[in-house]
């Protein structure tokens, strides 16, 4: 049967899921934004796993937040299969005209044929069940060149519909708690906000981090300088393991002219997305801190391994990318030279030009 011509405003409720990991879903935000603008009349809600809600929560856009909860397959099939009957349920109450599937998680073609919406998209995959899934497809991510802000836009030229600058913006909303938060733990260490330079040099992907070694060298010439270094990372014990070691490279040194606070592992999410938009710069690696800095509007130095800056870099003008010159073989897009878990294209990156980075922003 012919596909019914995409109508903005026919639309009464959007879904739009995005099933990946949380830097993924912050750089969906501005989807929900470009199809509330476009079909101001209609309630757009979105799909994500429930550890990434905070990426989501709080955006002016969006009606409702639907989540999976990444831990239901370890409870037992009954038990799993009970919360997953809840979310279709819930799901289906909805009665959603358009589906906007913003990954290949298999997951998204069987939703669409549940939820059975006038339309639907999602990105070229496999033919057959895929494809035939949904009433519109778009290229996947093919062109390196291109930002993944861009790529997931995609997904609505496809419907017909063109982004302004002002739908290209991504939403992160720390919320009035965090920001309370932040503002007493920074008060109580005697630091303003713009003064300080935000330093998370962690990621879950250990081949994408720069060695501590040289983390402990560049935070000691930011301090020669005047400016207070407040450290972070995730509660994970490898990345607050990369903090420590940091931490014991700086003490062989002189007592830095200007103080450390350490608050690895101690920050919820939201919490550092209000933390990060108090900060002079942000310095950091590929990873989901990042991009937070950048949607917060503070200007970012992104250290980059073998990842592709041009699809991951800090969206937004004024943000510097510093990765190695002396490496054609990146971005190779591997765990570590042959998958080894180590990047030497990082391990070799000097001190000198991350901080001459740092230095234009400053």
């Amino acid at each position: 049967m012919p596909v019914e011509a995409f109508s903005p405003p026919s639309l009464r409720r959007v879904l739009v899921t995005k099933l990946r990991h949380h830097g993924d879903v912050l750089l969906a935000s501005p989807v929900i934004s470009m199809l509330k603008r476009l079909a101001p009349q209609c309630e757009v809600d979105a799909l994500a796993y429930a550890d990434t809600a905070p990426m989501l929560e709080g955006h002016p856009a969006l009606a409702q937040l639907h989540l999976i909860d990444r831990d239901w397959k370890r409870q037992g099939i009954w038990r799993q299969g009970a919360a997953e009957w809840k979310l279709i349920s819930t799901l289906r109450a909805r009665h959603y005209d358009l589906v906007v599937h913003l990954s290949v998680h298999t997951r998204g073609a069987w939703l669409v044929r549940l939820l059975r919406p006038r339309w639907s998209v999602a990105p070229k995959y496999t033919p057959g069940f895929w494809a035939n899934s949904f009433t519109h497809l778009y290229p996947a991510q093919s062109d390196p060149l291109r930002h993944t802000v861009e790529t997931n836009l995609d997904s609505l030229r496809a419907l017909g519909m063109e982004p302004t600058a002002a739908d290209k913006r991504v939403i992160l909303v720390p919320g009035a708690t965090a920001e309370a938060r932040v503002g007493e733990l920074l008060a109580r260490n005697g630091l303003s906000s713009g003064g300080f330079v935000h330093v998370h040099p962690a990621s879950r992907w250990a081949f994408k981090c720069w060695p501590a070694a040289r983390v402990a060298a560049l935070c000691d010439a930011l301090a020669a300088k005047g400016l207070p270094i407040v450290m972070t990372s995730a509660p994970d014990a490898n990345e607050k393991a990369l903090i420590g070691a940091v931490r014991v490279a700086r003490g062989r040194n002189a007592a830095p002219p200007a103080p450390t606070l350490d608050l690895s592992g101690q920050l919820l999410l939201k919490e550092l997305a209000a933390l990060t938009a108090r900060a002079r710069l942000f310095v950091g690696v590929d990873s989901a801190p990042m991009h937070m800095a950048a949607a917060m509007g503070t200007p970012v130095v992104a250290i980059f391994g073998p990842s592709g800056d041009r699809e991951w870099g800090p969206w937004g003008d004024g943000h510097r990318i510093v990765a190695s010159n002396t490496h054609p073989c990146r971005p190779c897009g591997m765990a570590g030279c042959n998958d080894s878990k180590l990047s030497d294209c990082l391990a070799t990156l000097p001190v000198a030009q991350v901080l001459a980075a740092c230095e234009e922003l400053l």
